[in-house]
């Protein structure tokens, strides 16, 4: 599966919809930005970020809360990051509001987006304060001293509420 997300005003990304009205379009806000997310084969964004998905579970929701974990990862280790989640635990699928999960390996650039996907941001706390996170991340997780060696830069988190355009 495909992933394409671009980024724009709120009456930028509403034509998009009215574009493209059958299309998996999903949007989603935080305080200054607004991007609009697509799964299918190809994109319908003029200008894109694009993803190919490694791993998946769930199904994306008009509602709801988005965790995106941006990691860049060196060219050498893609292999060991897209393996490591591949044969991940499981634990975050198991948890109160958890809604999808998206393992997305970019088309361009090393920076690959671990998104999630929560009923709302209380249940995202809850994970991250979890006994199950710490398992999860024991090996390379925000408490970890030293970044592993597929690691090519500093990660970054970005936080989304996802936005009905037509309610």
């Amino acid at each position: 599966m495909k992933v394409s997300m671009t980024s724009g005003t709120l009456d930028y990304l509403a034509k998009l919809e009215e574009k493209h009205p059958g299309a998996s379009l999903f949007f989603m806000q935080d305080q200054d930005k607004t991007v609009a997310y697509h799964e299918g084969d190809e994109t319908i964004f003029e200008e894109a970020r694009e993803y190919e998905t490694v791993d998946f579970v769930g199904e994306m929701k008009a509602n709801g809360y988005i965790v995106m974990n941006n990691i860049p990862v060196a060219d050498e280790g893609r292999p060991v990051f897209e393996d490591r989640f591949k044969n991940r635990a499981g634990n975050v699928e198991n948890r109160e509001g958890f809604q999808a999960i998206r393992i997305l390996r970019p088309l361009q650039g090393n920076t690959y987006v671990v998104l999630t996907q929560w009923r709302n941001a209380q249940d995202f706390e809850d994970w991250k304060n979890s006994q199950s996170f710490d398992d999860a991340h024991k090996k390379s997780g925000p408490k970890h001293q030293k970044k592993p060696s597929f690691i090519d830069g500093d990660a970054y988190i970005t936080k989304y509420h996802m936005i009905e355009m037509n309610p």
